[in-house]
């Protein structure tokens, strides 16, 4: 049976990423196919969907800066949406219960505000997904997304914690005390060293917060973030992430086909489930209208909604509960069920238009923003330089280097995450803050005196919109990318980028071209 899950989730995966939509809707239409052929599943493809949640939040807690969730946007932005979602979606289920709609007709007031709290929530499995696979977990409008959806899930914490038989135990206060082992951690990810001992590590870590949570009573997936968290500010935090990817993605795939298992709908339900798909784009458009009153830009704001434009697994959870307590009908899980599945469709194909769909609306979102621009929302500019190296991780940080002490050609780095652009500058480098992606950012560059742009990003669907951005903008020098596989390669090139370097197939040539002259020394 194991090979069969596998079986029908590569295929459909397969077939789905054939016309360029993610995979995960291959695994959930799977999921919807085995249960309506009556495969039954066991209960190892619900430990490996919680396992692959686990790692998920693990993952996201080693990017995490805390300090974010008190900002404005953030918490405002998460608590005022949630109240609207569940205010306008009461007022919904009574409207419908009025005319006589199935389902709706028998729903009390306190029915309909937890129906309204489960739809608040965005999935944190997809929108994630969504931004690693776009390579955007540390843009503006990424870290935004992120932080709203950890107040979120913090919220979805507290709720199954007042509303389950299970209550904390008073050992949970003992939890306040983990701060204290950061140095143990920090001495434990030290020690791992870089090899296959480093991603056991994590998963080690992940489970042992999920574990000492569910000992006082609380929701183990809030322990393996938290866990994740203490071992953030380690300098392996980046490096264990990326070790962790593979087994996150591979778990995950659990998840997605135990969407398809929850049970089988009726056509009333998914009349029921449709109505609430098509209100996800209304669900967006409160987030966009929230997110400029806070003065988001119009970008940050659009890009952040359509990220979380979507139903979450917690509303299953909380679906769940209130089924179990008497709240709801059994038949609102099943409906939330599927509401959740097309919601991921859905939220898949909108991310995957976000950058297209916001340039060509653009001048219509931008009558939305707020005049005012908070300080992280503002730009610098890179000042009379030769170069720019946009993307200042491992490859950028190294060219630029070679260009400023070998080459002695004035150059200036740029990155999307603030954080690391101020590393830089502190250590004597020329880095700014920006978004290689945003219209915005280059229509206020300079590019008098700019020579050469070169695009270390690892992403080439983002090195592929930069260049047009740049192109639109009125770039008239030369462009040079970094690209993993040669079809990268080659659409680089056909986008207009005039030198591409494959780093997995050059690699070798810069290495031999860096040594040869220890030849001569003998």
């Amino acid at each position: 049976m194991d090979y069969l899950w596998i079986f029908i989730a590569f295929v459909c995966g397969f077939l789905v990423k054939q016309i360029n939509l993610p995979p995960l809707v291959g695994y959930l239409a799977a999921g919807f196919g085995l249960h309506a052929l009556g495969v039954q599943p066991d209960a190892s493809l619900k430990t490996l969907g919680d396992l692959g949640v686990i790692l998920l939040l693990f993952t996201i807690g080693l990017k995490l800066n805390i300090s974010s969730l008190f900002k404005t946007e953030i918490w405002a932005g998460a608590a005022g949406h949630m109240s609207v979602i569940v205010l306008l979606t009461m007022f919904n289920c009574a409207l419908l219960g009025a005319v006589g709609y199935s389902h709706f007709s028998g729903l009390d007031l306190a029915g309909a505000a937890l129906i309204g709290f489960a739809v608040s929530f965005s999935s944190t499995v997809i929108a994630v997904k969504v931004l690693e696979d776009n390579g955007e977990m540390r843009s503006r409008h990424g870290q935004v997304a992120i932080g709203i959806l950890v107040i979120q899930d913090i919220a979805a914490v507290i709720f199954v914690t007042l509303a389950s038989d299970m209550s904390p135990s008073w050992w949970a206060l003992g939890l306040l005390l983990l701060p204290l082992l950061r140095p143990a951690l920090d001495y434990l990810m030290e020690r791992c060293g870089h090899g296959e001992l480093l991603p056991l590590a994590g998963i080690f870590l992940a489970f042992s917060g999920a574990e000492l949570f569910e000992l006082v009573g609380l929701k183990g997936h809030l322990g393996a973030l938290v866990v994740a968290v203490l071992v953030s500010s380690h300098a392996k935090a980046a490096e264990l992430s990326k070790s962790l990817l593979s087994f996150k993605d591979l778990f995950l795939i659990g998840f997605f086909l135990s969407i398809g298992f929850t049970a089988l709908p009726t056509m009333d339900m998914l009349g029921v489930a449709m109505i609430m798909a098509i209100a996800l784009p209304i669900k967006a458009g409160l987030f966009f209208l929230w997110l400029t009153r806070l003065k988001l830009r119009a970008r940050t704001s659009f890009l952040t909604a359509l990220s979380l434009a979507n139903y979450s697994e917690f509303g299953l959870i909380v679906c769940s509960i209130s089924v179990t307590q008497g709240l709801l009908s059994k038949e609102w899980l099943v409906i939330m069920a599927l509401s959740v599945a097309l919601s991921f469709v859905f939220s898949s194909v909108a991310n995957t238009l976000s950058h297209r769909l916001y340039g060509r609306w653009t001048a219509e979102l931008k009558q939305f923003e707020n005049p005012m621009r908070l300080a992280e929302d503002q730009f610098d500019q890179p000042g009379k330089v030769a170069v720019l190296v946009v993307g200042m991780g491992r490859v950028g940080t190294g060219a630029y280097d070679i260009l400023q002490n070998e080459m002695a050609k004035t150059a200036c780095g740029i990155d999307m995450d603030r954080n690391r652009a101020v590393s830089h500058s502190e250590a004597g480098r020329n880095v700014i803050y920006g978004d290689a992606e945003d219209p915005e950012f280059w229509s206020d560059i300079d590019f008098d005196g700019i020579q050469l742009i070169m695009f270390a990003m690892p992403n080439f669907l983002d090195i592929q919109e930069a260049q047009n951005q740049i192109q639109l903008a009125g770039f008239k020098g030369k462009t040079a990318a970094i690209a993993r596989y040669e079809d990268e390669k080659e659409k680089l090139l056909s986008a207009g980028v005039n030198e591409v370097f494959n780093f997995y197939a050059e690699a070798g040539a810069g290495f031999a071209d860096q040594s040869v002259h220890l030849l001569a020394s003998k």
